[in-house]
């Protein structure tokens, strides 16, 4: 009788005993080195299914790291601020030499006469730029402005072109700039928001939340609203202290088990926001006080951007507020007026001349400390609205004391951020009616933008439903060379 050798086994035999040790093996290694280490493949980019606000590089040399929008939402009035007409002036009382429809208003029922410019203004600066006397303290900064005369949209109502102004496109549902910039690049401070949002205590901008949105993008890169009374931010303090090791080693397991789950659940841009939200929400606690502390600040600065005047001090603590978060790393922070202040369909003189009262000595203290910080070469500064006033008055009631809206031409100016310094670009008709001369279009503004922040507006895209979708759109864009430094 043949025994049979217990010790024996084919090739098959091995494989099938050892498979247990194999897989066990694999599988402790994928959990210690995904499940707790965080660098797995679904860690950190957009390619291995996570979005985060962590920095990413540029497609060139950026000149800005960082943007502050002044938005002055409403439309201001390019020929009584910035862009003054002789022509205009000799005609004011007299209708208008064309046919009313030019104008490009919804209805020409309401069109009164030509109106000249209702403010003083000079040349200023060096350079010789042109601003009115209501900006007074602006008009000592020209000569680090970058002033566009020659900018237009596409629609004359209010919501659209701030639709078109904000997100390059005439209706609601697509990213903000401010979105795309940070989906773009990230940001350099993990401790803070890296877009946010400064609104007016008397209340949100025309079109609210809409003016800031991520759209289509993961919500992780909407703008932060910031509290315009009080605390910015509720809640920095926490309920109770306890030692440092004890808090680290407690968001080091959070943040594991936050990594299970993600890992469990790629490609959830939901879920990454929120996650990316609890987490952001716990580092500020630890540094987020400090940098939003105004009364860190000396009294001279806070007299410069006018906290101790009541006209000014509301404008005056988010300009200073901004400044303090680029300073700290945000990428993008916008100010808002509350609803569109600068909408002068009746008594413009005064309409614009409070407003003004309001925003220019903080505006000019921010382009200053900026200057004085060494921050102004490295933050854009943008002041604007969403289009222009027409050079005819407006009939309201039985008064013509305003301006209609007008979307063939208004003015824009930059500061810093590797434009121009002390330059006046582009050029309007004798009414400042229509762009004559170097046209901008809200594409072309955009891609200046993105191109001083070291983006390139056609290889910044997000792709849905098949397509690659652009803060430009799809017309070709052209970056305003003339404005560049």
């Amino acid at each position: 009788m043949t025994v049979e050798n217990s010790t024996s086994q084919t090739r098959r035999d091995f494989f099938a005993r050892t498979s247990d040790g194999l897989l066990g093996a694999a599988l402790t290694y994928l959990l210690s080195h995904d499940y707790f280490s965080g660098t797995s493949a679904l860690a950190s980019t957009p390619e291995d299914g996570r979005y985060t606000l962590k920095p990413k590089p540029t497609h060139h040399p950026a000149k800005a790291t960082s943007v502050i929008q002044l938005f002055m939402n409403g439309g201001p009035s390019q020929m009584d601020l910035f862009d003054p007409k002789p022509v205009l002036n000799q005609m004011d009382g007299k209708p208008y030499p064309g046919n009313v429809e030019d104008l490009g208003n919804q209805s020409t029922a309401d069109i009164g006469v030509m109106m000249g410019g209702q403010y003083g203004i000079r040349k200023h600066g060096e350079c010789g730029m042109w601003m009115a006397d209501v900006l007074p303290e602006t008009s000592k900064m020209v000569d680090d402005i970058c002033l566009i005369n020659s900018l237009w949209t596409d629609h004359p109502n209010h919501d659209n072109a701030l639709y078109k102004i904000h997100s390059g496109r005439l209706f609601m549902g697509y990213p903000t700039l401010g979105a795309w910039s940070v989906y773009g690049l990230g940001s350099e401070n993990q401790n803070l928001p890296a877009y946010v949002v400064l609104n007016d205590p008397l209340g949100p901008p025309k079109n609210g939340s809409r003016n800031w949105t991520n759209g289509f993008l993961p919500p992780l890169y909407q703008g932060t609203q910031f509290r315009p009374t009080g605390a910015p931010i509720l809640n920095l303090k926490r309920q109770y202290e306890q030692p440092s090791p004890v808090t680290e080693t407690t968001q080091q397991l959070l943040s594991q088990l936050d990594t299970i789950h993600l890992n469990q659940r790629p490609y959830n841009p939901q879920l990454d926001a929120r996650i990316e939200s609890y987490q952001l929400a716990a580092r500020m606690q630890l540094t987020a006080h400090e940098a939003l502390d105004l009364t860190k600040e000396s009294r001279h600065t806070q007299q410069m951007y006018g906290l101790e005047n009541q006209h000014t001090e509301s404008y005056g603590k988010r300009c200073l507020l901004a400044r303090r978060l680029v300073e700290r790393g945000v990428r993008f922070v916008q100010l808002f007026l509350e609803e569109q202040p600068w909408d002068s369909h009746v008594d413009l003189q005064d309409n614009h001349r409070a407003v003004c009262g309001r925003t220019d000595q903080p505006v000019a203290a921010l382009l200053q400390d900026l200057k004085d910080r060494g921050l102004l070469d490295s933050t854009l500064v943008i002041w604007g609205g969403e289009f222009g006033r027409t050079p005819t008055s407006q009939k309201s009631g039985n008064i013509y004391t305003g301006r209609d809206h007008n979307m063939q031409a208004f003015s824009s100016w930059m500061a810093g951020g590797g434009v121009r310094p002390g330059t006046t670009f582009g050029q309007t008709d004798d009414f400042g009616h229509a762009v004559v001369e170097n046209p901008v279009s809200v594409h072309d503004f955009h891609a200046t933008i993105l191109h001083l922040l070291g983006l390139h507006h056609e290889h910044l895209f997000f792709e849905r439903s098949g397509l690659k979708e652009r803060l430009t759109g799809f017309e070709p864009p052209k970056v305003i060379e003339g404005i560049l430094a």
